[in-house]
């Protein structure tokens, strides 16, 4: 089982913007050094969520330079804000500089502020996102001398003349993963022989105590279209690999009690903070077209808890964690930093960074360097 960081701190005004990018790239630089195999990043815009999430192609390829044997992810790009040429271009170079140690978590979106402001309108991003995955596969294959290709998607608009620049590393293209939920998005993911995000509830309710349930109901369906797609042994085993449950928070302490009452310290000022952004995701949803359908529930809540959260002793953490394992999850997602990233809360999350890799990960058969 791997493990695998999610950058996905918060700030709260313009001024600590500086702070959060240097102290993110410390914790990644931190997590490289101690066994973990990949850095994450959200796609986000406008409301402090990551901030530098606003483009993390940009912060990917600067950590890429300083960690070369890292893997970079993203959790996920909101594909129907991204252009076709620019979301190809942005992923082909990174496929380079990573040597394809890329994984391109893909979306249709979850915030209609983010929309609006990429002149989208949320009931449109699941028809702009199919659109724009499949002008992104005829410009990843098309040659100097094929016919043009035409983008006609909404916002996105143009005419391709000769072929994207550079070219992928990757055969084909750098592996995209799709959160197998909808079949559609499932069966892309088992049909290419890619790894899945294997989400723990089932919409319209986003939560729940019983996470385990819903992963093992996606993740058996995503394992079946996969080995029932005539892959290779290899190519199975390489999606099975990376193939990713996902915690939106993550802490780990020395004792259960200590684990809990920090937990709920860091979830109560990430909840301040979900609070302060809905005055503009509301403005957001002032019209129809822009109105969504699904409520995810306050942080402190169990529901909440029982579904985004891992945490507590790192035995506890373990014995959680085995079942999932046992499935044949590959790569554990850890948010590491959610909520806004004070001093205190980067200390927490270097924490939890020491104690997986001193005692979860040799015990699940993860690779982990000392701290």
């Amino acid at each position: 089982m791997r493990f695998s960081v999610f950058l996905n701190a918060r700030t709260m005004r313009p001024e600590e913007d500086r702070a959060l990018m240097r102290d993110l790239e410390a914790h990644a630089v931190k997590a490289a050094g101690q066994g973990f195999s990949a850095i994450f990043m959200p796609d986000h815009h406008f409301n402090g969520y990551m901030p530098v999430a606003s483009d993390s192609f940009i912060f990917a390829g600067y950590l890429a330079a300083k960690l070369p044997h890292m893997h970079f992810g993203f959790s996920v790009v909101s594909v129907p804000l991204h252009h076709p040429v620019r979301l190809v271009e942005r992923i082909n170079i990174l496929d380079q500089l990573t040597d394809g140690k890329l994984l391109v978590g893909i979306g249709s979106g979850t915030t209609p502020e983010e929309m609006i402001g990429f002149n989208v309108n949320y009931k449109d991003a699941g028809p702009i996102a199919e659109k724009t995955l499949e002008l992104a596969e005829a410009l990843w294959a098309k040659q100097m001398n094929d016919p043009a290709i035409i983008i006609d998607n909404g916002p996105h608009q143009g005419r391709v003349l000769q072929r994207i620049a550079p070219t992928n590393y990757t055969p084909r293209h750098a592996r995209l993963m799709p959160v197998a939920m909808k079949e559609a998005s499932m069966r892309r993911a088992a049909d290419n022989a890619w790894p899945a995000f294997i989400p723990a509830f089932t919409p319209p309710v986003i939560g729940g105590t019983e996470p385990f349930v819903h992963v093992k109901k996606y993740f058996d369906a995503y394992h079946a279209a996969l080995t029932g797609a005539g892959h290779s042994d290899e190519a199975v085993a390489a999606a099975l690999d990376w193939t990713t449950h996902t915690y939106q928070c993550v802490h780990i302490a020395e004792t259960d009690e200590q684990a809990r009452e920090e937990l709920e310290v860091i979830l109560t000022a990430y909840q301040e903070a979900i609070e302060r952004e809905a005055e503009f995701n509301a403005r957001a949803e002032g019209d129809a077209a822009n109105k969504k359908t699904d409520r995810t529930p306050n942080a402190l809540t169990e529901d909440w808890i029982g579904t985004w959260c891992l945490y507590g002793s790192p035995e506890t953490v373990i014995e959680h964690l085995k079942p999932y394992q046992d499935l044949g999850i590959g790569n554990i997602l850890c948010g590491t930093t959610t909520g806004p990233l004070t001093e205190e809360r980067l200390r927490l999350a270097d924490q939890t960074l020491d104690l997986i890799s001193q005692k979860v990960m040799p015990a699940l058969g993860a690779s982990s360097v000392a701290a």
